[in-house]
Formats: structure tokens, sequence, C-alpha cells
């Protein structure tokens, strides 16, 4: 009985023309799909790619976040009014309205802090190059990766290994900056500013609030 399916040699010919027609036909897709993008140089045809960002983290999100914080800004006049600055009774008070303020002021606190950090880095050579040296080395190790996988020791190197990579790369410049000191000076002057005016700073409603506060239940 005859079939009409192939046989032998035959059956063997047909199975690689399809594997061949199948393999054959990615690459065809890939280059209409580049378009004018795989024309460009590497450089700029890497460009309109997503960075790789931590979990959860985006541009968007990060604005989402830097408008909500400077909605809810008390207003600065109110935030150094000195009039406003009294020494407390007693330590009582004093945890009172550290916490009460740190409440009431935590958008200012926060812009304080980033402004204390812009400062640290603006008012160092050093440490504005050692970050555009990370900044760089991050930018031409994710650049290369777009092009083809990076491997190191037989390990792909994804996105957190790209940071990882890049730090390592600028982390001699960063010594020499003396990063470790502007760190700590950040934080000194941080907890040194906030602390102070927090303990310092009446409580929103005046003494009529803290004596509330300060009322035994």
């Amino acid at each position: 009985m005859k079939s009409g399916a192939p046989k032998g040699e035959n059956c063997l010919v047909d199975m690689d023309s399809k594997a061949g027609d199948l393999f054959s036909a990615e690459p065809a897709d890939a280059a209409e799909s580049g378009g004018v993008m795989g024309s460009l140089p590497p450089w700029l045809s890497a460009l309109p790619h997503r960075l790789w960002l931590p979990k959860g983290l985006s541009p968007s999100v990060a604005k989402e976040w830097f408008d909500r914080r400077r909605a809810s800004i008390r207003p600065w006049a109110g935030f150094v009014d000195h009039r406003k600055f009294t020494k407390p009774r007693n330590f009582g008070e004093l945890c009172q309205r550290v916490v009460r303020n740190f409440d009431t002021y935590n958008s200012n606190y926060t812009f304080i802090f980033l402004g204390l950090i812009l400062y640290c880095i603006i008012s160092s050579p050093m440490l504005l190059i050692a970050l555009a040296v990370f900044v760089g080395a991050f930018y031409i190790i994710h650049l290369k990766s777009l092009e083809s996988k990076l491997v190191i020791f037989g390990k792909e190197v994804t996105g957190p290994h790209q940071l990882g990579l890049a730090g390592a790369v600028s982390f001699p410049v960063f010594w020499l900056a003396g990063a470790g000191a502007a760190v700590f000076w950040v934080l000194g002057a941080t907890m040194f500013v906030i602390g102070s005016h927090a303990a310092f700073r009446e409580l929103e409603g005046g003494s009529e609030m803290e004596e509330l506060f300060m009322e035994p239940v």
C-alpha cells in the first residue's frame, strides 16, 4: 500500500529544508524590525532602550515621589521664623517637639538633606569626577550589554552586576575623592541641622499645643 509521507533520505531532506526555513526567517524578521535603528551607530541606537533600574523604581515613580514631597512642604518663612524657636522646658517637651516636628516638617527635612548632598558634590571637584566616572562606566557597560551579552568568568553580567562592575571601576576615584568622609559629613550636618530645628522649633499651634501634650493622663 502506497503512502503519501516521504521516506528515507527524502524525509531527512524535507525536514532539513523546513528547519532551514524556520530558522532563516528569524534573522529576516529581526532585520525588518530593526528598520532605521539598525543603520544607526550602536551608541545612538541604544538610546531608546530604557536603562536598567532597580525593581519598582522608574522615572515616573521618582517624579511622583518628588511632586508629592514638594506639595507637602510647609512654608519656608514659617519654617525658619526665629520667633518660633525657644528652649525646651524639660526632656519630655524636647522629645515631644522632635517627634511632632519630624512628622510636621518631614518634606522640608527631606529637601534639606538633598540640598546638603548637592552642596557636598558641587563643592568637591574630585567627587564630581568620581560620579562622572561611575555614570560613564555604567553607561558604556550597559551599551555593550545591548550589543551582545557580557560574560565574565563564565557568568552573564546582568543589571545589578553592571552597577557593581561600574562601582568597581570607579572605586579608586571615589577613594581618592574622599567619598567616605563626604558621606560622614553629610550625615553629621543633616543630624545637626535637622535635629536642632526639630528640638528648638515650637510645635504648630504654639504653647497651647505643647501644654496639651504635656498634660498627665
